[in-house]
């Protein structure tokens, strides 16, 4: 069975790193999504953007990434910025009450332009 499931990850100037996810986020892709959202916080930067536009599926595994990356970002004065366009996804961070915890937006361009990097 073939695993739905891409990463593809980018720098942004100086401090702002995109992390953008296609397919499902589940326990088995989990690890993977941790390490590359792990390694621009590793590596300084303050600012990580989780563009969730493409992805059709995350579990609590994932949810449990996202709030790692978001307390560690935090520490450091730094902020996490989730694009999501999914309805389904929606509604499970308002189910976890997780709405109130992430900065979420609609689009990349809203993310990298607008005030939500650097908030949070």
């Amino acid at each position: 069975m073939a695993i739905d499931f891409e990463i593809d990850d980018r720098p942004i100037g100086d401090d702002t790193h995109v992390v953008a996810v296609a397919g499902e986020i589940d326990l088995f892709t989990a690890p993977e999504f941790k390490q590359r959202v792990a390694a621009p916080i590793d590596a300084g930067r303050l600012h990580v953007v989780v563009d969730l536009s493409a992805t059709t599926f995350i579990d609590s595994s994932s949810l449990g990434v996202l709030i790692g990356a978001h307390r560690r970002l935090r520490r450091q004065g730094g902020s996490l910025v989730i694009v999501c366009t999914s309805d389904a996804i929606a509604k499970t961070f308002r189910i976890t009450g997780l709405d109130s915890v992430f900065t979420i937006v609609g689009s990349l361009d809203e993310a990298l332009n607008g005030d939500a990097v650097g908030a949070g």
